[in-house]
C-alpha cells in the first residue's frame, strides 16, 4: 500500500497520479455480452458525478448511512468510491428501513422501498442505460448522474478514523480498510500492474477486497465478471489471456 493513501478515496487518486489512461475496472456480463472498460479517468469522473449527486443534490453529509443494495458491477464499484470521497458511509445489503439512503438495483426495488430517505434505482442495463419506465418513488441514477459536476470537492474531507463501510455486520474506519485490503494483496501477491478477474460476489469482504480494493491498493486493476452468469470455461481461459489477467480470485 502506497503510505500516503489514508482514506479510501486516495486509492483512486493514487490510480490517476500514476496513469490515468490504463484500464482499471472492466466488467463482462455473460448474460448479455456486455463489456465496459473504465480508464482511471473514466472511473474517476463517474466517481465525481456521483458524489456531487450525493453531497449536493441529495444532501448527504459525512456520516449518513446508505444502503447499498448493489451487485459485484462497475457502477458499484463508482458508488462505493463516491461514498469514500464524500464521507458517507457505504452499508453493503444494509437495512434500508434504517438507513438515511438507499442504493438499489432492479431486483431490490421492493426491498428499497423500506427506506425513509432518499431511494436511487439503477437499471444495470448495458453502458448505464436508464429505465424504460422511471421506478415509482426512485430517481434514476442514469437520469440524474449525467448533469452532475465532472470534479469533485468535500465539504467536509473524510479522515481515516470516520467510518467507511459496514459489510457482514461489521463496520471499518477509511484506515482499517485500507489496511486489510494492503494486507489481503500482499496475501495474494499482487503488486504494480497486476490485473486481477474476479468472480466473486460482493456480499461480504472477501469479494469486495478480490474485486476492488485489494487490486486497487496494490496498483493494480480488476476485470469484474458477473457472478452467477453461465460462463464456459473455453471462454474464461480466453479471457485469461486477452484480458492478460495475472491472477483469479476464486475464493
Amino acid at each position: 500500500m502506497n503510505p500516503t493513501e489514508a482514506t479510501p478515496a486516495d486509492l483512486l487518486r493514487s490510480a490517476l497520479a500514476t496513469d490515468p489512461g490504463r484500464p482499471l475496472v472492466t466488467y463482462y456480463d455473460d448474460g448479455t455480452g456486455e463489456r465496459v472498460e473504465l480508464s482511471a479517468a473514466t472511473l474517476a469522473n463517474w466517481v465525481a458525478k456521483t458524489a456531487n449527486l450525493l453531497q449536493d443534490e441529495l444532501g448527504a453529509e459525512p456520516g449518513a448511512r446508505l444502503a447499498v443494495l448493489l451487485p459485484a458491477h462497475w457502477q458499484t464499484a463508482a458508488w462505493l468510491l463516491a461514498c469514500a470521497a464524500t464521507g458517507v458511509v457505504a452499508e453493503i445489503g444494509g437495512d434500508p428501513a434504517a438507513a438515511d439512503l438507499v442504493v438499489a438495483g432492479p431486483g431490490d426495488l421492493d426491498r428499497a422501498r423500506a427506506c425513509p430517505g432518499d431511494r436511487i434505482a439503477l437499471s444495470l442495463r448495458p453502458l448505464g442505460a436508464r429505465f424504460p419506465q422511471p421506478p415509482e418513488g426512485f430517481l434514476d441514477y442514469a437520469v440524474a448522474v449525467p448533469g452532475q459536476g465532472d470534479h469533485f470537492e468535500p465539504y467536509d474531507e473524510p479522515g481515516p478514523d470516520d467510518p467507511a463501510l459496514v459489510v457482514a455486520g461489521e463496520e471499518l474506519t477509511g484506515r482499517e480498510l485500507l489496511e486489510r485490503a494492503g494486507a489481503d494483496a500482499r496475501r495474494r501477491g499482487l503488486g504494480p500492474g497486476s490485473r486481477v478477474l474476479s468472480r466473486l460476489a460482493w456480499d461480504g469482504w472477501a469479494g469486495l477486497s478480490a474485486g476492488l480494493y485489494a487490486p486497487l491498493a496494490a496498483g493494480g486493476s480488476v476485470v469484474l465478471c458477473r457472478p452467477g452468469a453461465p460462463t464456459a470455461e473455453e471462454v474464461h481461459a480466453r479471457r485469461v489471456a486477452s484480458e492478460h489477467i495475472t491472477h483469479v480470485a476464486e475464493a
